[in-house]
């Protein structure tokens, strides 16, 4: 079920996995080491990339999970799309981040790439205090400008099922290894 492939998780891993699958739900491939990382998206593959760096802030990661899945109910939406877990698979993370150079960490925070380079980024203080409704609709037109592959990411029926965790961070317990 757990997925530690590298430095140990700064969160409990079974408090962080609805978290996870909210995203899984939706099509996110994870990624769990900075090698996924680099066969992902540090590519030249024509493809765009859609990677969302997952969190346990409530107060952005709550409406960035189901802004960025409802975004990608589109028309149409990236060729892939990957998630990475901040504090969990740390060597994925900072492998993301090194791909985001010129932009400080952030997380959660959403980005796309195409032949490895950044095309669009939203950073946590610009996903705080939005709707998953106004986060949907940027990334729409993000998707709209610069994607091609044919959407939904899942149907419609079953992204009427899908749960997104919305638990405030400092509520889940530390992992003790």
């Amino acid at each position: 079920m757990f997925n530690i492939v590298s430095r140990d998780p700064m969160y409990n891993q079974n408090s962080v996995q609805p978290m996870r699958d909210a995203l899984i739900a939706v099509g996110f491939s994870e990624l769990l080491t900075a090698k996924d990382v680099e066969e992902a998206i540090d590519v030249e593959d024509n493809k765009t990339a859609l990677v969302i760096i997952n969190s346990v802030c409530g107060c952005a990661a709550g409406s960035a999970r189901p802004g960025i899945s409802l975004a990608l109910q589109n028309e149409t939406i990236p060729d892939k799309i990957y998630t990475g877990f901040a504090g969990q698979e740390k060597d994925a993370v900072d492998r993301i981040r090194l791909q985001l150079d010129g932009f400080p960490p952030s997380s959660p925070s959403i980005a796309l790439f195409k032949d490895g380079k950044v095309l669009h980024f939203t950073q946590r203080h610009q996903i705080e205090g939005r709707t998953a409704e106004e986060i949907a609709n940027e990334w729409k037109e993000i998707f709209n400008q610069y994607c091609s592959n044919k959407g939904p990411s899942i149907s419609s029926e079953n992204f009427t099922e899908v749960n997104h965790a919305v638990s405030c961070g400092s509520k889940i317990p530390l992992f003790n290894g």
